[in-house]
């Protein structure tokens, strides 16, 4: 193990976006580390952090769901490390954690907070991504919001992303009729059919959204997951059947818009089809959290289900991984690696 070192690198947000957030909006800078964590915490050396697309939102100084991030303070998110000191019982140096202190190289977290991993079992990273928050996001906003049941046929946004890429692989796995797929380029749609297994995709840089989803879902959809937002959403309300039901995940085609995002134009059909459209927090559904990974463990021993990372190696990188991610230039879960 390498020795505990006087400072760590982190990165702070150094001022809020305005619209599409640039390389000038963070600094990486050295903060101090204390080799004796206080009682009842644990010093932990990242290994991977996760970059999501939640995280834009947090850099607006606006009242949500989750604090915003501080300027000049070290930003937060999923990370899996190796504890290196410890104060708390039941932790023990050489374990491998998930927490919630990312964006930097050593993060003294509060043994309450964190959760023992095995890397036996699965790669470390793949606690960031398939066995991580964006796997349970998938698997609660399909099997519980959205009540997906045999024989549905699915629509999934941004389905070549780390949630995406799940939600289709999830419902063909559990006998979904079809799955339909978006995403950003040729080499995704290929991604999505030949690889996960979907029934059709399509790029959505191709022409109208709604005309593409009536071709290949031409008698309609029972189930949304939305990643999206925008046409996408307008055009899934067209498609979806009487009772279908949509779940509202995210809306990443609309976090950098200066001005408000027009609304779905064709919300009146949400009353006559009796529609039911429902957002997702992941945090309200850890009920889930054993049965999911007992169904995705299994479904990763058997080969049903597989998965991507882009992995960018270095934290002096990890701006440009979010920058990236915010862009669509990952396939499957973007991940942030210094394991050198």
């Amino acid at each position: 193990m390498s020795e505990i070192p006087a400072v760590s690198r982190e990165w702070h947000l150094v001022r809020r976006p305005q619209g599409w957030p640039v390389a000038e909006d963070f600094a990486l800078r050295e903060a101090p580390v204390s080799a004796e964590p206080a009682p009842g915490r644990i010093l932990v050396r990242n290994l991977h952090m996760s970059v999501d697309p939640y995280m834009r939102g947090r850099m607006n100084d606006a009242k949500s769901y989750i604090p915003p991030f501080q300027l000049d303070r070290p930003m937060d998110g999923g990370a899996v490390g190796e504890v290196v000191a410890s104060a708390a019982e039941g932790f023990a140096v050489g374990d491998h954690v998930l927490h919630g202190l990312g964006w930097r190289e050593y993060a003294e977290v509060d043994a309450e907070r964190a959760t023992k991993v095995d890397g036996s079992l699965a790669p470390l990273s793949a606690y960031l991504g398939v066995l991580g928050m964006p796997g349970m996001t998938a698997y609660a906003g399909l099997f519980e919001v959205a009540s997906f049941t045999e024989g549905d046929a699915v629509f999934v946004s941004g389905a070549a992303g780390a949630v995406g890429s799940l939600v289709g692989q999830f419902a063909k796995i559990k006998g979904a009729s079809r799955v339909i797929g978006s995403a950003g380029s040729a080499e995704k749609v290929t991604l999505l059919t030949e690889k996960y297994g979907f029934d059709a995709a399509f790029n959505y840089k191709d022409g109208p959204v709604a005309d593409q989803l009536v071709e290949a879902a031409p008698e309609g959809i029972d189930v949304y997951f939305d990643n999206v937002g925008g046409e996408h959403l307008e055009a899934a309300i067209s498609s979806l059947k009487v009772h279908g039901r949509a779940t509202l995940c995210g809306a990443i085609a609309q976090y950098n818009d200066t001005e408000p995002a027009p609304g779905p134009r064709n919300l009146v059909q949400v009353i006559g089809k009796r529609l039911r459209l429902q957002g997702v927090l992941v945090g309200d559904h850890a009920a889930l959290q054993p049965q999911f990974v007992q169904d995705v463990a299994g479904w990763l021993r058997s080969g049903e289900l597989r998965y991507d990372e882009t992995v960018f190696e270095g934290i002096e990188n990890a701006s440009d991984a979010f920058l990236g991610m915010m862009r669509g230039e990952n396939t499957g879960k973007m991940i942030v690696s210094f394991t050198g």
